[in-house]
């Protein structure tokens, strides 16, 4: 037979609330029927006869003999407190240093990011690993250093990357001292090309030759510009003059392999045509030639890979991430201008890379190879990672190599390639057949979408002498201490101690760690076993034997945590002392071993035993008890009657108003055994401030009739409730009359209502065209008044509302209004007055917006004056003039004329300026001198403008079409809405730029350059019929707003190029790179030495 496992779900299920409290009830009655308490009742009353519990789930409350769920199972462990995972205590200790100690010496260290310096690091990252650079910089002797901060703190950095216990290194030290903002991502060419410079001018202080001259020997090439002429062969003067270089930048658009790059950085360049070249020899212009000649090579050569493009249209730099190959093996002896038989075979040595779409953001990593293993690391800030053999981390092998082999394979007769994908890095492996019949020459080449500089490391020109590599290590004893460190780079003395001293430190913070960790685990379990072996003796297994009360809340507290408090049972204590019924829920029966275990150790108290209960207490609970039970009945009697009040049944007797929302809200409450606050203010609702009924018709006041032995019922409990509170009580027979004074007031509120409605009315039968929002015909020699529109329109919205959606008058009084429309200066007017049109023989005046004037006829004012607080003397009065200046004979001036409804405002506008001339004279006169202030303030915010469109048009003949012409000459305002369709509207050749109100003449000819090939010198920029001169001003400087059309031209004088020769020009790179860097030492011109003396004074 199978073992069946019992049913636990439903023996330590709690019983029934209704079934404890009538088990309850009855002891009590009991219990005050005979005025006696006895040992039964007290196991019943303190649930002392319940089982000892085992295997709940959770800690059951009115079980004083359960124990469960105050630690977890064996196996099981809690967010926080003693029952804590192990490693989550452990990290609660705090960063374990250990973690941070280096793998092993052969493993390089990482760097700190300091938040974006992921550039500097990556550079820095690849002159330490360079053996020769390493070495030079150690030999600088210790006097100089102490005047020279900058390479100071890069020698104990390198120091640190080479001897330090850490797994990586703090940067910074160095990064301040270089006053690099650690927050602004950098290109990390333009800082690599400023540290050159900065440590040239350091190094020059030592006296060691080799150190001296360190980053000469090793980065320093040269180049010269050379230009031959095709007639008789000159050279041009400046072609013999060779130019330093410490990189090569080579173009990566539209070339896919360094080599192509190479041969276009070296290509020839024909100079004929209008582009040719003033021979002094010939002493003509004549055909030439202009390339980029080698002349000699560095020891370890960078190529600056140029993915980084200007984008003139947004004036932003995108970056190129096409796929660029380039050799594990280059030989550069062919690429010399003078035929050379040295040996001139670079080996790939570090791939410094830049993740991310974006030019101004991303990340950078560098991938170096170690040359004394052989072996490449990806250096990613603090994180460095094993590349193997290849330099993105791949292991190459041919399809012949078999049984564990690894690398190319000899294949004399064929060509084989492989080819890899590294997280979109590839390794490609050629095996070619060499000139020798038994050699095979191995030519694996790397491709990329993110490298962004390539350095090589000549065989035969390391700091002036070929170095084989070498194995082994070197141990140098100081002060007693061996430290391990490679024979080729042994770290001088004073950097060795530093280094000592750091790593010493390290190591103690190490062990202190592991102490502590192990101190607070053996802690730990000491508690748990504690806790486990108190509560296995808990329970109280039999009646007769003795017991002692406990909190609860204690007990838990003491269970989970490390470090307990001593016992306090104050909480289930009752005011005598005593252990009161009321707490059973809060307190455990513990045994007396357990007790005695828990007070040895943790003191406390008081001391609550097995007698300790209070028998005045549960007398007084039974008193209660009874209470409430003869409460529950009584109001559930009561509940019948209220239902029955609510339904609208017929009731006898005597009836009292109560309110029908209290009654509503006295039925929903559930499980009341005592009177509670919510029994109070029955007729709160329903008493009016004159101490009467309120009117029914009154907001809240609803009421209910309810019969006599419920309202006596309601009443009382309300008093019992709040006995001071009779004004919320009051009793209101169903006879009693509502209050005279409410009565009147609520019928004059109504009255109100409709006198409002009434006075609306009357508002727009007396203004009804002005309240209809109609345009009237305006006449001369009549007279009319200015309103704002703006005070217009809230009328307008006031006098036509109605009902619940009323707009409420919040209007300014007339002489208010006609205050804000004078200046405080002149007294005179500061708006302008509306313009006007003619329309079939009558004048009109134009739509007005929200923000100007209106004129209205003198009947309104008169009127509005009375109804709207103003004077009729106070005010800005109006004429219409007209300017007979040409005969009555141009289109719209005849009323028998046809004139269809477009032409209305065209041809109409024609009269008013060439026929008739409508204007309008004000009283007071405007105030040009302010209107004129105000205007210009406003001009200059609209100028003030960021990432908007404007629309340029390219004319190809010599004059523009008028619709262009009228569309740029016409004046936008930024802040009107633009219709859909003239969002659409288009004029042939054009295109919309985004620019700011700071983008320079300068930046829009660039992206005219960009958009239509128009070189910017050729450019001729119109708006309207005005040429925009210049380059270096911006658009707000010319009136240039958000959606105006410009037009170009093109003049041709100039011959067409390349915008790249604008965009590459050196001087242009030059400037970039110092404003990224400006602040900073690398950008100075002061001495490091300088700098030093001053931070010394």
């Amino acid at each position: 037979m199978g073992h069946h496992r019992p049913t636990t779900r439903s023996k330590n299920k709690r019983s029934r609330t209704d079934d404890n409290a009538e088990t309850s009830f009855e002891i009590f009655r009991k219990i005050l029927l005979n005025g006696e308490v006895t040992e039964d009742h007290v196991n019943q009353l303190y649930m002392i006869w319940k089982p000892v519990c085992q295997g709940c789930r959770v800690n059951t409350k009115d079980n004083p003999n359960c124990f469960c769920g105050l630690i977890p199972p064996p196996n099981g462990s809690r967010k926080s407190g003693l029952w804590q995972k192990t490693s989550e205590i452990v990290n609660s200790l705090g960063p374990d240093p250990s973690h941070d100690l280096r793998a092993s010496s052969n493993t390089p260290a990482g760097l700190t990011n300091l938040g974006a310096t992921c550039y500097a690091n990556s550079i820095l990252q690849c002159l330490y690993m360079n053996k020769s650079f390493r070495e030079g910089v150690f030999s600088v002797e210790p006097e100089v250093l102490g005047g020279e901060p900058v390479l100071n703190n890069l020698l104990r950095l390198f120091a640190q990357l080479h001897s330090s216990k850490m797994a990586f290194v703090d940067s910074a030290p160095f990064i301040q001292t270089l006053e690099l903002d650690n927050g602004v991502k950098q290109d990390s060419h333009e800082f690599l090309t400023l540290l050159f410079s900065l440590l040239e001018r350091c190094l020059s202080q030592s006296k060691v030759p080799k150190a001296r001259t360190i980053v000469q020997d090793l980065f320093r090439g040269g180049v010269s510009h050379v230009t031959r002429c095709s007639k008789c062969g000159n050279e041009s003067e400046a072609s013999s003059k060779i130019e330093d270089f410490y990189e090569l930048e080579l173009n990566v658009k539209g070339l896919k392999s360094l080599d192509e790059s190479l041969d276009d950085y070296l290509s020839i360049e024909e100079l004929q045509g209008d582009n040719q070249y003033y021979c002094d020899a010939c002493a003509t212009r004549v055909d030439a030639t202009r390339s980029i000649k080698l002349r000699s090579l560095p020891a370890v050569l960078n190529f600056q890979l140029k993915r980084c493009v200007f984008l003139p249209n947004t004036t932003t730099k995108k970056k190129i991430t096409s796929v660029f190959s380039f050799p594990g093996e280059l030989n550069m002896a062919r690429r010399l201008s003078d035929c050379s038989e040295l040996d001139y075979i670079y080996d790939l040595a570090a791939v410094l890379i830049h993740k991310g779409s974006a030019v101004n953001s991303g990340h950078y990593t560098a991938h170096i190879k170690d040359e004394n293993s052989g072996e490449w690391w990806e250096f990613d800030d603090e994180h460095v990672s094993n590349l193997g053999r290849q330099p993105f981390g791949s292991t190459v092998s041919t399809p012949a190599a078999k049984g564990g082999q690894n690398g190319p394979v000899d294949c004399p007769s064929s060509t084989k390639q492989v080819d890899l994908v590294v997280e979109g890095n590839h390794v490609d492996t050629n095996v070619l057949q060499s000139s020798d019949s038994n050699g095979v020459n191995h030519v694996q080449t790397f491709s990329s979408s993110d490298a962004y500089m390539l350095m090589y490391v000549c065989r035969s020109k390391v700091y002036g002498a070929k170095i084989a590599a070498q194995s082994g290590e070197d141990k140098m004893e100081i002060d007693g201490s061996v430290i391990s460190q490679e024979i080729d780079s042994p770290l001088p003395y004073h950097l060795l101690k530093d280094v000592d001293m750091l790593n010493s430190i390290f190591l103690d913070s190490c062990e202190q760690y592991k102490l502590k960790k192990e101190f607070e685990l053996s802690c730990i379990m000491k508690r748990r076993h504690e806790v486990r072996s108190i509560l296995s003796e808990a329970p109280v297994l039999s009646l007769e034997k003795p017991y002692f009360w406990i909190s609860t809340e204690w007990l838990r507290q003491w269970a989970d945590s490390v470090t307990p408090l001593t016992i306090d049972n104050t909480s289930i204590q009752c005011f005598h002392g005593k252990v009161p019924v009321s707490k059973i829920n809060y307190m455990k029966r513990l045994s007396a071993e357990a007790w005695t275990a828990l007070t040895s150790k943790y003191d406390g108290g008081p001391t609550l035993a097995k007698d300790a209960y209070c028998i005045d207490c549960i007398f007084e609970m039974g008193r209660n008890v009874v209470r409430a039970h003869i409460y529950r009945d009584q109001r559930s009697l009561m509940k019948e009657l209220a239902e029955a009040a609510l339904a609208g049944e017929p009731l006898d007797g005597k009836l009292y108003y109560i309110s029908k929302s209290w009654l509503q809200q006295w039925l929903r409450r559930k499980n009341i055994d005592l009177p509670c606050d919510a029994d109070s203010g029955p007729t709160a609702s329903l008493r009016c401030p004159h101490g009467e009924l309120m009117p029914e018709l009154a907001p809240g006041a609803k009421r209910v009739l309810v019969p006599e032995t419920l309202w006596d019922f309601i009443h009382q409990t309300a008093m019992t409730v709040k006995p001071d509170d009779p004004v919320g009580c009051s009793a209101f027979p169903s006879d009693s009359e509502p209050c005279a004074l409410c009565s009147v007031e609520l019928t004059e509120a109504a009255s109100s209502e409709d006198n409002l409605r009434e006075f609306k009315l009357k508002q727009r039968q007396s203004h009804e065209k002005l309240a209809m929002n109609k345009n009237i015909a305006l006449y001369p020699d009549t007279k009319y008044y200015l309103l704002p529109s703006s005070w217009l329109a809230k009328w307008r919205s006031y006098v036509n509302s109605s009902g619940k959606n009323a707009y409420s008058a919040d209007l300014d009084t007339l002489n208010a209004v006609v205050d804000v429309l004078l200046c405080e200066k002149h007294c005179k007017l500061l708006e302008k007055p509306p313009e006007l049109v003619w329309k079939r023989e009558l004048i009109f005046q134009k739509s007005a917006t929200t923000g100007g004037l209106t004129l209205i006829a003198e009947d309104d004012w008169r009127l509005l004056c009375e109804e709207w607080g103003g004077t009729e003397s106070k005010c800005i009065s109006a004429r219409i003039e007209i300017n007979n200046a040409v005969e009555d004979n141009i289109i719209g001036s005849y009323p028998d004329m046809p004139i269809s409804e477009e032409q209305l405002s065209m041809s109409d506008e024609v009269n008013v300026s060439l026929s008739r001339r409508a204007i309008v004279k004000t009283s007071p006169q405007v105030c040009e001198e302010c209107i004129g202030e105000r205007e210009s303030s406003e001009l200059m915010k609209k100028l003030n403008y960021t990432n908007e469109d404007i629309c340029v048009c390219l004319i190809r003949g010599k004059e523009p079409p008028k619709s262009i012409l009228d569309a740029s000459g016409s004046i936008s305002d930024p802040s009107r809405r633009t219709s859909k369709r003239s969002k659409k509207a288009t004029y042939g050749n054009s295109v919309n730029l985004n620019v700011s109100g700071s983008t320079s003449i300068y930046q829009l000819k660039m992206m005219i350059w960009e958009s239509f090939g128009v070189v910017k010198e050729n450019q001729v920029l119109h708006k309207g019929p005005n040429i925009i001169d210049g380059e270096t001003a911006c658009l707000a400087d010319v009136n240039i707003f958000p959606g105006d059309i410009l037009w170009v031209t093109d003049s041709k004088i100039h011959e067409n190029r390349d915008i790249a020769d604008e965009l590459l020009d050196p001087n242009l790179d030059l400037q970039k790179a110092e404003e990224g860097f400006r602040g900073t030492l690398l950008a100075s011109t002061i001495s490091s030495q300088a700098i030093s003396e001053a931070c010394s004074n």
